[in-house]
């Protein structure tokens, strides 16, 4: 792994700039990191003056600042590669196209634990510590491993007969309908993966990592097969109505007039036209480090990635700061609220997660509380910390944690 980490940005030559990435690709065995400043940074400096493609700092010092395609598209056209978004500013470039398709089919799978058993089976309970391996690979994966992929398959083979007859005994004893579940959404995450990859040119599938292959087998029976659904997913965003409709129907989010706002912990469990329609944003972007709330924007091709640092311990966060990345044009802004004294706050938490969100109940629980007082009986001002702290005053309440508690001289208190 070789890491060259805001090292180009500070390069005024042009072509000693591309020699330094083309030096530092010949010493990559297996993956190549470049980070670089962004424009967005650059806009906050002061009294910088324009030299050369950058631009020389009050401190005497040449820095180029670049724009998140025009860093990617400089990488790609200088190495002959498809570099990979990981971060704003951060790309990944890998040696092996087989590490680099698994690395980015990885971003799409969710993690899924293996049912439990929910009977005693005096055959799964003698061989449970040969059988766990195969629940969990069969977890990860929505499909059954072929001999060379799990360890002490031979062992399983002797005992039972084949992987196949093991999983049966594996059925007997856990919900069949959980385990159908899992293969579908492993299903739908290799769909997502196949679908954004068609914006950089898909991987020929001798090239895919062998996991891959293997699951577009399983899953689809032949990659021409797998790709036409992949497609048809990714066009149907085109439609009219499509986007729309998956944001009323999903079964998780806050939906506004606007825009659907989800928890980055349920983005996994957003429906395939949602993950993919986010998924565009971030094949672009990479992971938004901070962000924690996600905006689908309902009005225009939009995805905004937003910062609510006290989400989980504060029971109306304040927005920190946010990023906007238009689907078309790919322009990027950003906002930062850190100095502002009237700040965004969020309500009614439980929807922006997943049913089983640490500390969901105790979200709704709150809000459940909030309803009764007639906290949200008129909506219009209570979205900013202003017009949120008048009410509250005025009804005489505050909060200790996701406690509403009344003022002294009051009664009825509620906690």
């Amino acid at each position: 792994m070789v890491n060259l980490g805001y090292v180009v940005n500070v390069i005024e030559d042009i072509a000693e700039r591309c020699n330094v990435l083309k030096r530092a690709w010949t010493l990559t065995d297996r993956a190549l990191i470049v980070s670089a400043r962004l424009a967005v940074e650059g806009r906050a400096l002061q009294d910088c003056l324009s030299y050369a493609d950058g631009c020389v700092t009050s401190r005497g010092t040449f820095q180029k600042f670049y724009q998140q395609h025009e860093l990617r598209d400089w990488i790609d056209s200088t190495l002959k590669v498809s570099a990979v978004p990981a971060a704003p500013g951060v790309f990944y470039v890998f040696k092996d196209e087989q590490v680099r398709s698994k690395f980015i089919a990885s971003r799409y799978r969710r993690r899924s634990a293996a049912p439990r058993p929910n009977k005693s089976a005096a055959l799964f309970a003698a061989h449970q510590g040969l059988l766990n391996p195969l629940m969990q690979f069969v977890a990860d994966r929505g499909r059954l491993p072929l001999d060379d992929e799990l360890e002490g398959a031979s062992s399983i083979v002797d005992v039972f007969g084949s992987v196949r007859r093991a999983f049966r005994v594996v059925l007997t004893v856990s919900d069949e309908e959980r385990w159908e579940q899992i293969k579908r959404q492993r299903q739908q995450d290799l769909l997502v993966y196949l679908a954004l990859s068609q914006f950089d040119g898909r991987t020929a599938f001798g090239r895919l990592a062998r996991s891959l292959q293997r699951d577009v087998k399983a899953f689809f029976g032949s990659y021409k097969r797998a790709c036409a659904e992949a497609d048809k997913l990714l066009f149907s965003l085109g439609r009219q109505g499509v986007f729309e409709e998956a944001c009323r129907q999903s079964s998780v989010g806050k939906l506004t007039p606007s825009a659907l706002y989800v928890h980055e912990s349920a983005l996994s469990t957003l429906s395939p036209v949602l993950r993919l329609y986010e998924g565009c944003a971030r094949s672009f972007w990479g992971r938004v480090a901070g962000a924690n709330i996600i905006k689908l924007h309902l009005g225009e091709p939009s995805v905004s990635y937003l910062a609510y640092p006290e989400f989980d311990r504060d029971p109306h966060p304040a927005l920190v700061w946010g990023l906007s990345i238009h689907l078309q044009t790919f322009r990027v802004r950003t906002r930062d609220y850190q100095s502002s004294t009237n700040r965004p706050i969020l309500h009614r938490k439980e929807l922006f997660v997943a049913s089983d969100y640490r500390g969901r109940e105790k979200f709704a629980r709150l809000t459940r509380i909030e309803e009764s007082k007639g906290l949200y009986d008129d909506t219009t001002r209570i979205g900013f910390q202003e017009g949120w702290n008048e009410l509250l005053s005025r009804k005489g309440l505050y909060f200790v944690g996701h406690r509403l508690l009344i003022s002294r001289g009051r009664h009825g208190d509620q906690s």
